[in-house]
C-alpha cells in the first residue's frame, strides 16, 4: 500500500510540474537601430520543464499595445537559462518614444515580467 501511495503522490507531483515553472520573464533587452528598422536582443528566463511547458515566444509592443514584432521560440531551453534570442526587422513608428517586450509560455500565456525600452 505504501508503494502505491508513493507512486500516486509521484504522479501528482509530475502532473503539477509544468504549473510550477511559472511565467516567462523578460530580464534584459538590447536595442539596435539598423537603417529604418530595429533589432532586439531579448533575454528570457523561464523554468522550462520540457515540450509541455516552455517559453515559446516574445513580443515587441507599441505603447498602445500594438504588436510590432514576434519571435517564435520553437523548442524548450531546459538547460539554457536564461537564454537570449534576437528579433530583427521591427519597424517602430517615429511617434513612439518607447516599446515594451513581454514573454509568453505554453501554460500561462503572457503575464511574466515585461521590460520597457526607451527608443531615441
Amino acid at each position: 500500500m505504501k508503494i502505491f501511495v508513493g507512486f500516486v503522490v509521484g504522479l501528482l507531483i509530475l502532473g503539477l510540474r509544468p504549473v510550477m515553472a511559472g511565467e516567462a520573464d523578460i530580464v534584459a533587452v538590447g536595442s539596435f537601430q539598423e537603417g529604418g528598422v530595429w533589432r532586439f536582443e531579448v533575454t528570457v528566463s523561464h523554468a522550462d520543464t520540457g515540450w509541455q511547458h516552455y517559453a515559446n515566444s516574445f513580443e515587441v509592443l507599441a505603447p498602445d499595445g500594438t504588436v510590432l514584432g514576434t519571435r517564435i521560440l520553437t523548442h524548450p531551453h531546459v538547460n539554457e537559462q536564461p537564454f537570449t534570442r534576437s528579433l530583427g526587422g521591427v519597424v517602430i513608428p517615429v511617434e513612439f518614444s518607447f516599446i515594451m517586450v513581454r514573454g509568453h509560455d505554453l501554460v500561462h500565456g503572457f503575464g511574466g515580467k515585461e521590460i520597457r525600452v526607451d527608443i531615441q
